[in-house]
């Protein structure tokens, strides 16, 4: 099972990195095959311009990693009430709308504030719902992002981490869940 969690920002240094990195290591241990994919790497410079419709090899090779995942955890953090900018470029360059059709989608958010991305989530899963996704329920926030989490130890807020852990195995059992599934009728 291959997953793919989307850093989604391109901020340096970002805490949005830093727990996409351990997201990808619990999904390890429980026997996926993990990655992350950082938005800091997707290629900004080359679609300036509004490049739309356009082939763009850079942006290919970029969406490539994308479009050959099972599942898609997507770790948003919240810039100005919203998700960062990066993440709606990113969206508008993959193909449409076949690259989110059907994708099994789980969401984190984290944040330096009390409401841990909610709003930024939220907003977010508008576009995947639009782009119809198959969104997971678990939802986990992260609040005070600097306080609750570190490299070393992961989430250090306990009731956090146990929506973590379950959101982790529970996602891996909604993709095997759909993956196999003629999910054909789901767009009627």
């Amino acid at each position: 099972m291959k997953i793919k969690v989307i850093s989604s920002t391109d901020r340096p240094g970002s805490m949005a990195r830093k727990v996409s990195d351990h997201v990808a290591e619990l999904y390890q241990k429980e026997g996926a095959d993990a990655e992350v994919i950082c938005l800091r790497d997707f290629p900004l410079l080359d679609v300036v311009g509004g490049k739309y419709g356009k082939e763009i090899p850079s942006v290919e090779a970029f969406n490539a990693k994308v479009l050959e995942a099972d599942g898609l955890v997507f770790v948003i953090p919240e810039y100005n009430g919203s998700f960062p900018g990066i993440l709606k470029v990113f969206i508008d360059y993959l193909p449409f709308p076949e690259a989110f059709e059907k994708m099994p989608m789980a969401f984190i958010g984290e944040a330096a504030g009390a409401f841990g991305a909610l709003r930024s989530v939220e907003q977010f899963q508008m576009i995947a719902n639009y782009r119809n996704a198959l969104q997971f329920p678990e939802r986990v926030f992260i609040q005070r992002v600097h306080k609750n989490f570190s490299e070393e130890e992961g989430l250090t807020d306990e009731f956090a981490r146990s929506l973590l852990d379950s959101q982790v195995e529970n996602f891996i059992k909604f993709i095997d869940s759909v993956k196999d599934k003629d999910l054909s009728q789901l767009s009627n």
